[in-house]
């Protein structure tokens, strides 16, 4: 792999080089009273051209630089909000030119309109405005492309967004939700050339009346501004494509923008791997839901009662089919009222197959083996709905109330061949289920006067959750567990679940401004939660008849509920640098749990302390300090006692009489954003320890297993660092992350303490260009160290993932994009060595002007087949190998509305 690094370093270095400029320019901006003026704008015209050749935010002294091709002249114009602005011609003859600017404050903010529209980069309080015909090439199709090219703007692997490390909360367009709570359906599908400018709103908060009362420091919002000609038209495009093997795509999307209304329709239907709404942005879809009293310090779990349904790897499997459709919407019945909504309906029907090793740890250092062939055909409808309303009559009062649903049908079977010591098990699964969920809220902010505010939040949520599952096979592990009938030719297991959840939280938070930097809150409030739990197993014998497996053992009855009372204090100040903000919660909690005719009661009371630093070194730099003590109340699942089945050699039983857990948390942040030199920093360092936590207590008999949970006094400790260099050089960006992360688990095997320990490292470092008129690469280098021990035994795997992007724009109407990444995967003895690589590709032509488009889009353009994977846990360890999609090429039609 070193040839790659010596490849790399070269390339950025040629890079660097050819993008080098002749002159720099540089000087302070400051008032008529001396003092240095940070964040004001600078831009530097071509005389003869008039483009943009060069532009700079100044840093906290006031200090401007501005790199230049020498030998032209430039209008230099420096201009800051509240100022007049400040024009100077300059010679691009001398280098390190000094030229210091004294700007005047102004009454008229009438050029504040021209500045924004001007400036590439224009900062207004804790907003940056973006004028992306500054960063783009031409050669961007959807907004992440645009995000991409922004300072301080990166995309998850997920496909979230992420501004200066901080997943993106909030994205708007004019100022209306775009489906509040998820980022990367606008990433993934607002056009590109839809899009004027982007405002990146931090320390974000909707609520005028809360601002600067609460800690809103990683709070992150954008807000899309269209161009001219999109606003009050219908705007989209038709996109369908087709290949060999009957491979399609079809991807209408439809939008519409007004003061007083917009909507949104989005639909995606494809059999080629692309997934626009996967099970993991299901799951962590929250509709612009937040967590009740996050910093309340106690967590009640409601849990998921899911079968565990398998997801696809890297998003490819051996075949995916998919049908998306989403609509969102907004519109304001009068000046004070905003209703709003969305609705998502995604299919998914995926084919998996893998071929894996399993090796089994077992007591006397013995070990078994495990080799399976696993089939996977699973059909998922999810579906998503949001309703919001907000009614602000005026500036003291506020009303929000949303309801949010959520529902799926999950339909999975699954065939696998399982051999163990030469004996061979054929085995079905199937995995069923349609579980709902129901949320309600209702806040209501009042401003009593400029001492006095009030915020009242209530919550309701409602799920319903109803798994089967059903395992067909030759032989069965737990016949001394299970009163089977074994005369059978097959074991036919079958079980079913109802988990039905009523969770109730309100809270009263009074805020008392005490000074200009100064205020206190208390809180006041409750949280009920209520959950019953049945299930039950039956056999199906050779005639079809049901043989119930009976008794209290096997049937779980359970009614479980948990009440925490609570109330909380806490003193915000700010003194120089320092926001101080100390606190406390009081909880009263309550747990009871029915089952089998017995009660069992536990009363706690809880004293649960938090705080808060943050170091404001300047205005875009700070150091963030956060402690607090959380206690955490498991779900009902974890108390029923009677058998379930997890899968098809595991089985769990509950524990009715478990107590809640604790757990320190602490976590330093420090963050830089210098938009005078486009450097973005931040590192984070967390630590946790749990005291009091849930323990599982494996019980293995061969590959197979028992399972329950319990409270141990022995510690889980966890510690992790995340740093993130990033910085422009011209047209060049230059990013270094690198995470550490380290962690000690105990759990219990046979009743005895079993230690896990892991440390995992990942390091990136990419750059990449930004020409307007030359073609663009992202060269980037991935290394990855994952280090287990358990015990005796250790194992140290590592990753190397090389990777190129290219895009470039070649004989006017044509573009090329291409995304290239290898994969190397060993482990330290050099018995495992896995190299595989992907390349996916894209040819477009589009005449300027023209609404039509025609492309070529290739997919896996090296045939790669299958992805190989190794895990471990605290008693066995696998190495897998999963196949995906072969190559497949589409030709495709585009035609903008």
């Amino acid at each position: 792999m070193k040839k790659y690094f010596f490849i790399l370093l070269f390339l950025c270095s040629s890079i660097m080089t050819y993008a080098q400029e002749d002159v720099t320019l540089k000087g302070t901006v400051k008032d008529k009273q001396g003092i240095a003026i940070e964040m004001a704008n600078v831009i530097a015209v071509n005389s003869e051209s008039k483009l943009l050749e060069s532009y700079c935010v100044t840093n906290h002294s006031g200090l401007y630089k501005l790199k230049l091709k020498s030998g032209s002249a430039y209008d230099v114009t420096v201009s800051f909000i509240g100022f007049g602005s400040k024009e100077f011609r300059f010679e691009a003859t001398e280098n390190d030119a000094v030229r210091d600017v004294i700007i005047s404050e102004q009454e008229s903010m009438l050029n504040e309109v021209d500045v924004t529209y001007t400036m590439p980069v224009m900062v207004k309080g804790d907003t940056i405005v973006y004028d992306t015909d500054s960063f783009t090439t031409g050669t961007e199709r959807k907004l992440k492309d645009v995000l991409v090219s922004l300072p301080g703007v990166e995309m998850s692997d997920d496909g979230q967004i992420e501004v200066e490390g901080k997943q993106v909360q909030k994205v708007m367009v004019e100022g209306k939700d775009f489906f509040d709570g998820d980022s990367k359906i606008a990433s993934d599908n607002i056009p590109a050339d839809a899009v004027d400018k982007i405002e990146v709103l931090r320390n974000y908060n909707e609520i005028g009346q809360m601002k600067g009362l609460t800690n809103d420091e990683d709070n992150i919002a954008l807000n899309i501004k269209l161009k001219k000609g999109k606003k009050s038209f219908w705007f989209g495009e038709i996109t369908g494509g087709a290949g060999p093997d009957e491979k399609y795509l079809a991807h209408p999307k439809l939008f519409y923008y007004s003061p007083e209304f917009s909507l949104n329709i989005i639909t995606d239907v494809n059999n080629i791997g692309e997934v626009p709404f996967t099970r993991r942005d299901y799951m962590n879809f929250s509709g612009g839901f937040k967590g009740f009293h996050p910093g309340g310090g106690s967590s009640i779990g409601t849990g998921s009662g899911g079968l565990g349904i398998s997801t696809a790897q890297n998003n490819r499997a051996k075949d995916i089919d998919t049908k998306f459709a989403a609509l969102n919407f907004s519109y304001a019945p009068s000046e004070n009222w905003d209703i709003g909504g969305f609705g998502i309906y995604s299919y998914t029907g995926t084919v998996m197959e893998t071929q894996k090793m399993t090796t089994y740890e077992l007591e006397g250092n013995q070990s078994q083996v495990e080799e399976s062939i696993n089939r996977n055909d699973q059909d998922a409808s999810l579906g998503l709905f949001k309703f919001n309303s907000v009614y602000k009559p005026n500036s003291n009062f506020q009303f929000d109330y949303d309801i949010f649903i959520k529902q799926s049908d999950d339909d999975e079977e699954e065939e696998l061949v399982s051999v163990v010591d030469g004996v061979s098990d054929q085995i079905s699964q199937l995995k069923q289920q349609k579980p709902i969920s129901l949320n309600q809220t209702a806040k209501i902010y009042y401003t009593l006067n400029d001492k006095n505010i009030f915020a009242f939040d209530a919550q309701h949520l409602y799920k319903n959750e109803d798994p089967f599952y059903n395992s067909t096979r030759d032989e069965f592990a737990f016949t001394e567990l299970v009163p089977v009938n074994e005369s059978v030719s097959l074991y036919d297991l079958n079980q079913s679940k109802g988990i039905i959840t009523n969770k109730f939280d309100a809270m009263l938070d009074y805020y008392l401004v005490t000074g200009d930097k100064s205020n206190l809150q208390f809180t006041l409030g409750t949280t009920q939660n209520h959950q019953n739990y049945d299930s039950d197993i039956f056999q199906v014998l050779d005639d079809g008849n049901q043989n119930k497996i009976s008794g209290d053992d096997y049937t779980n009855d359970v009614k479980f509920n948990v009440s925490d009372l609570f109330f909380g204090f806490h003193y915000k100040l700010k003194a120089g640098l320092f926001t101080f903000n100390p606190g406390f919660n009081l909880h009263q909690f309550t747990t009871k749990s029915e089952q089998k005719g017995v009660t069992f009661k536990d009363d706690l009371t809880s004293i649960l302390p938090d705080i808060y630093i943050n170091m404001q070194l300047k205005k875009s730099e700070n150091l963030r300090f956060n402690y607090n003590i959380t206690r955490t109340f498991t779900d009902v699942s974890k108390y029923a006692e009677a058998y379930v089945l997890s899968n098809y050699n595991s089985v769990y039983s509950g524990n009715p009489e478990l107590e809640s857990s604790l757990k320190h948390n602490l976590s330093l942040n420090f963050f830089s954003f210098n938009m005078f030199n486009f450097t973005n920093m931040f590192a984070t360092i967390k630590y946790s320890k749990s005291v009091e936590g849930f323990k599982s207590n494996v019980v293995p008999i061969g590959i197979n297993q028992i399972t329950t949970t319990l409270n141990s006094d022995l510690a889980d400790e966890s510690l992790s660092m995340n740093a993130r260099y990033q910085r422009i050089f011209g047209k060049i960006k230059t990013s270094l992350k690198g995470s550490l992360s380290w962690a000690e688990n105990n759990n219990l095997v046979n009743g005895n303490p079993s230690t896990s320990k892991t440390f995992a490292q990942n390091y990136t470092g990419s750059v990449e260009t930004n020409f307007k008129n030359a073609p663009n690469i992202e060269l980037g280098y991935k290394y990855a160290i994952n280090d287990y021990e358990r015990g005796a035994t250790t194992s140290t795997y590592y990753t190397q993932r090389p990777f190129a992007k290219l895009d470039v724009a070649f004989l006017k109407n044509f573009i090329l994009t291409a995304d290239y990444e290898f994969y190397s995967y060993t482990n330290k003895e050099n018995t495992i060595e896995n190299e595989y690589s992907f390349l996916d590709a894209d040819l477009i032509y589009h005449k300027k002007e023209s609404k039509w488009e025609f492309g070529i889009k290739g997919k896996n353009l090296l045939n790669t087949d299958s992805l190989d994977k190794n895990s471990e846990n605290d008693f066995s360890y696998s190495t897998s190998t999963y196949f995906v999609q072969p190559r497949y090429v589409l030709l495709t039609v585009k035609y903008d509305i």
